[in-house]
Parts: C-alpha cells; structure tokens; sequence
C-alpha cells in the first residue's frame, strides 16, 4: 500500500482525502486507483438568498510579467466577438459545431473600450451575493479519468436569477437558477493526439478542479462570453438548466501560479488532456500566439503528481481564455 499525491489544489475549507494502491508504472499511467474527494460543509446560505453583496467587483486580474513573458493589458482586452470558425481551427478562434443563437446578456457595459475593439477586465462588474453550497467532487485515476460530483462549486456563488435590484440586472438579466448538476464522466486516463482536431459544442469541454463544469467562450450568440455575460465574483453563471459553469478559469480556485514556474494543472478537459494555469516553461505568461489552434502545446509537465511529455492545454488572459478545439478525442459529456 502506497501513498500518492495527487496534483489537486481545492479551496478552503474543502476535505480531501487521496488514496492510491499499487503506485504508478510511469508516465501517466496508473496501476491502481487514485481518488481526490473534496466535500463542503453545510449550507450557510439558500438559493436566492443575498448573504453578502459586492458591487463593481473585477471579473480580471492584471498579468504578471516573468522574464521573456508576454504583457497583457487587462484593461484592454481583445474583444472576440465573431472569432468563431465552423470550417478548421484556427489561433485564438473557437472551433464551432453549431450556428449562433441569441447570447445572454442584452446591453454593452461600460468596460466595453470606445474603440470598439477591446474591453477592460479591471472594471467589469460582477453579480451580487453570496449563497453557499454543498460541493462533492472526485477524481478517480485508473483505466479511465473518473470525474464525479455534484456540479455545484464549494465557494459562495451570486445571487441567482440576477435580482432587478442588481446593477448587472442593467446589462444581463440572467434568468436561470443554480441547481445540482451530477457529473460522471469517464475521460481518457492516458489521452493521445488525434489525427484532426475536433470541435467544440456549446455546454460542457471540461471540469475545473472546484468541481464545476468549464464551456467554450461563447456566450451563444458568437459573441465573447466573459466579456459580455456578468458572472458572480468567481466567474460563473447558471444556464437554462440550472448548471453553474465557467467560460474560463475561475479566480476561486486554491492553485496560483508561482513567479518562475509552469503553472499547476487546474482542471480536465473531455479528451483526457490537462489544462493549466498562464505560465508556460519558466514562468513565462503565455498569450495566444505561444499556443496552437488549440490553445496548448507539448513539453514535460506535472500530471496528477507525474511528470510526463504530454500535450496540455493553458488558459491565457485574451480570447478563447482556455481551448479552441480539442486536441484529443472527446469523451460525451454533458
């Protein structure tokens, strides 16, 4: 019997008990099963109640610039309405299965910049409240990736549907109710590079490492979801169904990059490969073009406590925040 640590960072407060047998044979491959489980405490809080609120808080961070790391602008990010392909991948597009719909949110914020062209991340509201859940979420390393829980986050979310007394009601009039969501995915445990890339469908391409389901940067409509939806302040949001989501990676999340270092695995996507944090090799904050049509690469990377040459995928500050396509072959996810 063997201990194993799993490369899992979730937020405070969370129990996480990891247990493996057998160990690893190396690489990514597991001989035994491996389990993350992470589960809050009691509700301090109900659905639509107001526990707390926040006004104007960012939904951006300014990025930190490490030797030979590309500056970002917070405050002047590319807009990427209309970077949608539906025909082949392409660098900082999404790669669609579908046609546009209608998107959420109704009217332009101030963020939005006068030039038409960028928005300001440090000036985007976000909407009010603070109602707690009861989170379960685990991973389980054995012949497939098994991703269980409740898709509900462990941190306190806003205030949904979004009040008429909110100011985001101004600009997204958010309807939906967050509702418990179960996840029991079975993504590749060892994923391989596909011949093509495949492209992503509007609902989930992933799960975060808070437990919560990440989709594409479509807000429905073609139009840049984090820059035209209001999320609460760790970025996420119900849809129709009552699934809260993120359309990139939530500020909540315990795992922070270091200055210096590659960034930490902070959540899976449906093909099996990792998705870290903004850091590359040597700390360097990776923009768009460090990526391929993808958004990811291949280099040494640390993978569920192994280290191992893997295609990975990163979030960066600028539009589609986390993948354009999937590298790998999916697995049906929902």
């Amino acid at each position: 019997m063997k201990q194993t640590q799993l490369q899992a960072i979730l937020l405070a407060g969370l129990i996480v008990s990891i247990a493996a047998c057998g160990g690893s044979s190396g690489g990514a491959t597991a001989t035994g099963n491996s389990t993350v489980t992470a589960t809050t405490g009691t509700t301090t809080g109900t659905t639509g109640t107001n526990t707390g609120t926040t006004t104007g808080t960012t939904t951006g961070t300014t990025t930190g610039t490490s030797s030979g790391s590309t500056s970002i602008d917070a405050s002047k990010l590319p807009l990427g309405d209309g970077k949608f392909s539906r025909t082949t991948p392409a660098i900082g597009y999404v790669y669609a299965c579908y046609t546009a719909g209608s998107g959420g949110a109704s009217s332009k914020g101030p963020w939005f910049n006068a030039d038409g062209m960028t928005w300001n991340s440090l000036s985007k509201i976000s909407v009010q409240g603070a109602v707690s859940w009861v989170s379960s979420f685990m991973v389980t390393l054995g012949s497939t990736l098994g991703i269980t829980g409740n898709g509900l986050p462990p941190n306190p979310t806003g205030t949904f549907p979004i009040a008429s007394t909110d100011p985001a009601y101004v600009y997204d009039r958010n309807p939906n109710s967050i509702s418990q969501a179960n996840i029991a995915w079975g993504l590749p445990a060892n994923p391989v590079v596909a011949a093509q890339p495949t492209c992503t469908s509007l609902g989930a391409i992933g799960v975060l490492l808070d437990g919560v389901r990440l989709y594409n940067a479509d807000d429905g409509g073609y139009r840049d979801a984090v820059a035209w939806e209001i999320q609460d302040a760790c970025q996420g949001h119900p849809e129709r169904t009552g699934q809260y989501h993120h359309h990139n990676i939530t500020s909540c999340l315990t795992q922070k990059d270091t200055p210096g270092q590659h960034s930490p695995l902070v959540g899976y996507i449906a093909d099996g490969f990792g998705i870290y944090g903004n850091q590359g090799e040597n700390g360097k904050t990776l923009a768009n073009a460090d990526l391929d049509e993808c958004h990811g690469h291949t280099h040494a990377v640390e993978r569920n406590g192994v280290m191992v040459t893997q295609y990975h995928y990163h979030q960066t500050r600028e539009f589609p925040y986390t993948i354009g396509c999937y590298k790998g072959t999916p697995a049906t996810v929902h």
